[in-house]
C-alpha cells in the first residue's frame, strides 16, 4: 500500500533512526522483544522477493528483535509429512537464523489441530487411543528431540480450547480426551527438559473471558496431575477498535502468574478495518502500548513476540476480509505510529524502573 502524505508524516516524523525495541524492552525489565518469521518464498512471502533484503536487515538487527519464532516451519504439516518421515528444512531456516543472530528461539508448535499432515487427517476414522498416542509421542520425541537445547520455549499444545472455554472437538480430543494434552506435556518435558513448556491460545487476553477461565482450568488440570507446565502464551491477535485495555491485560496476566512461572505475548498483531486512517492508526497505537505496559507491569511476563513485523507478510488479510495493516512496518517499510508509541511506553516505564532501583539502592546504603 502507499500512504497519503499526512499519514506518512505521522508514521515517520518521530521514528528513531536506529532499531531499538528489544534494547528498550530489556531496559524496562523484559527478557526479549521479538518477531516471528517464515521461510523465504513460501506462503505470504512468496510474491515479495524484492523486499527480502530490507526485511532481513530489520529482522536481524540485535537491538530491534532479540527473539524469533517460526510461524509455520515447525508445525506437523512440515515436520512430519509422512508417518515417521521427518523434514526439518523449514524449521531449520528460522532456528539457524536465531543461532547466527544470537536471538532467543521460541519453538512453535508441537500439537495443534490445524496444519496437520494430510495423513493424520486421513486416518481420522481409524485412529485408536493406542495408535494416536503412539503417533503423538513419536512426533514430539522426533521434533522436540531434534531441536533439543535450541529452544528457549516450546508451544507444546496450541489452541486446545473452543470459544466457550470448553475443549475444542479436535481429532486429538475426540479420540483421547484431555489425555492428549497430558501426554504432550509429559513427553515434551522428558525430551527437552531445558525448554520452557507453554500452553498457547488466542482469546485469553481478557480476565472475565470464559476462554480465559478454560485456560486456567487446563493449567490446573496439568498441575493436579503432576505434569510440568511452565508458561502461558497469550497470542494477542487483537482488533484495533475493540482491544482489551492495559488494566484487563494486567489482570489476566496476574491470574495466569498465580499458576505458572512465566507469561508471554506470543503472536501479537493488531488488525485494522481497511483503509488505514488517522483514527484507526491511533486505536492501533493504543492497543500496542497496552500490551507493552501490561507485560512490563506483570512481573512474570517475560516478553512480546510480533506475529511477523512487515504488513505484506501478515496472515491477517487472507483470513479477515477487509482487514489488514496489523503489524509495525507498512509495505514501503515506513513505520506505523504504533512503533513510536511502543518506544515511548518502553522509555517511560524503563525510566520509572530506573528510579525505583535508585531508591532501593539509597535505602540499602542508609540501612
Amino acid at each position: 500500500m502507499r500512504l497519503s502524505t499526512s499519514l506518512l508524516t505521522a508514521a515517520t516524523l518521530l521514528s528513531p533512526a536506529t532499531a531499538q525495541l528489544d534494547k528498550l524492552a530489556k531496559q524496562a525489565g523484559l527478557k526479549y522483544f521479538g518477531a516471528a518469521t517464515d521461510t523465504p518464498g513460501q506462503r505470504e512471502r512468496a510474491p515479495y522477493a524484492a523486499s527480502y533484503t530490507q526485511y532481513d536487515a530489520i529482522l536481524k538487527s540485535p537491538d530491534e528483535f532479540g527473539q524469533t519464532t517460526p510461524t509455520n516451519g515447525m508445525k506437523w504439516l512440515f515436520t512430519e509429512p509422512q508417518p515417521g518421515l521427518f523434514n526439518f528444512t523449514e524449521g531449520d531456516y528460522v532456528a539457524d537464523l536465531a543461532g547466527t543472530t544470537r536471538k532467543l528461539l521460541r519453538c512453535h508448535a508441537l500439537v495443534w489441530h490445524n496444519q496437520l499432515a494430510p495423513w493424520v487427517d486421513a486416518a481420522n476414522a481409524t485412529w485408536t487411543k493406542e495408535t494416536l498416542s503412539a503417533a503423538i509421542t513419536r512426533h514430539i520425541r522426533a521434533v522436540a528431540g531434534y531441536y533439543r537445547g535450541r529452544c528457549y520455549a516450546w508451544d507444546v499444545v496450541n489452541e486446545a480450547l473452543d470459544e466457550d472455554g470448553t475443549y475444542r472437538k479436535s481429532l486429538f480430543y475426540n479420540v483421547l480426551g484431555e489425555e492428549y494434552i497430558k501426554l504432550a506435556f509429559r513427553t515434551a518435558a522428558e525430551v527437552d527438559p531445558g525448554a520452557a513448556l507453554y500452553y498457547n491460545d488466542y482469546g485469553i487476553e481478557r480476565p472475565a473471558s470464559v476462554k480465559t477461565a478454560g485456560a486456567i482450568r487446563l493449567i490446573k488440570m496439568l498441575k493436579d496431575a503432576g505434569i510440568r507446565i511452565d508458561g502461558v502464551g497469550l497470542q494477542a491477535h487483537l482488533h484495533a477498535d475493540v482491544h482489551p485495555s492495559e488494566a484487563d491485560l494486567v489482570a489476566t496476566g496476574q491470574q495466569f502468574s498465580e499458576l505458572v512461572r512465566e507469561v508471554a505475548f506470543t503472536e501479537l498483531d493488531v488488525r485494522i478495518e481497511m483503509p488505514v486512517n488517522d483514527t484507526n492508526l491511533a486505536w492501533q497505537t493504543d492497543a500496542y502500548q497496552a500490551v507493552v505496559g501490561a507485560c512490563i507491569k506483570v512481573k512474570k511476563c517475560v516478553g512480546i513476540t510480533l506475529w511477523d513485523f512487515y504488513d505484506p507478510f501478515s496472515w491477517v488479510p487472507d483470513v479477515f476480509a477487509g482487514q489488514g495493516a496489523a503489524l509495525l512496518w507498512f509495505a514501503d517499510f515506513s513505520k506505523h505510529p504504533a512503533y513510536d508509541g511502543m518506544v515511548q511506553t518502553f522509555k517511560k516505564l524503563a525510566g520509572e524502573r530506573k528510579k525505583k532501583d535508585c531508591k532501593k539502592k539509597r535505602r540499602a546504603i542508609r540501612g
